[in-house]
């Protein structure tokens, strides 16, 4: 039809549910850099201090790429899935391995679990999704 002007689409995300992925979104991008630190922070509790320079370095760039992924860069939360996934499912079987031999090794499982649950949350949980959805619109200059 010639002359008939078309709408644009509809948003492909509930403002509402943006904004109530705000507080999730965080919890999550929080919990992944302390699951990612924390085997640092026990060391240097038991007084290991080997390497504190390079833990230092990524711990710096884990926090730098949750920002990113914060701030609605879609790399960046494509390569914190990424490695997440990775990460989750490389500890999960060192754990599994690890606690033929001790109970340590079943905390390692556990660790990797939570990095698996929390990459999933941030692909599967939709108020987490929209209000992400909503940051992208927001740096590609779209409205959302």
């Amino acid at each position: 039809m010639r002359g008939v002007s078309v709408p644009p689409p509809a948003s492909p995300f509930d403002p509402a549910l943006a904004e109530a992925g705000r507080v999730p979104t965080l919890a999550v991008l929080v919990s992944l850099f302390g699951l990612t630190v924390l085997p640092f922070l026990a060391g240097l509790i038991q007084g290991q201090t080997d390497g504190v320079l390079r833990e230092l370095i990524y711990a710096a760039g884990t926090a730098f790429l949750l920002s990113m992924v914060w701030r609605g860069s879609v790399w960046a939360w494509r390569l914190t899935l990424s490695f997440g996934m990775l990460a989750g499912f490389l500890v999960f079987i060192v754990g599994m391995l690890a606690g033929s031999a001790s109970w340590r090794g079943w905390i390692v499982s556990l660790a990797g679990l939570g990095y698996l649950l929390l990459c999933t949350a941030l692909v599967g949980t939709p108020s987490i999704r929209a209000f992400l959805d909503s940051r992208w619109a927001q740096r590609s200059g779209r409205r959302a």
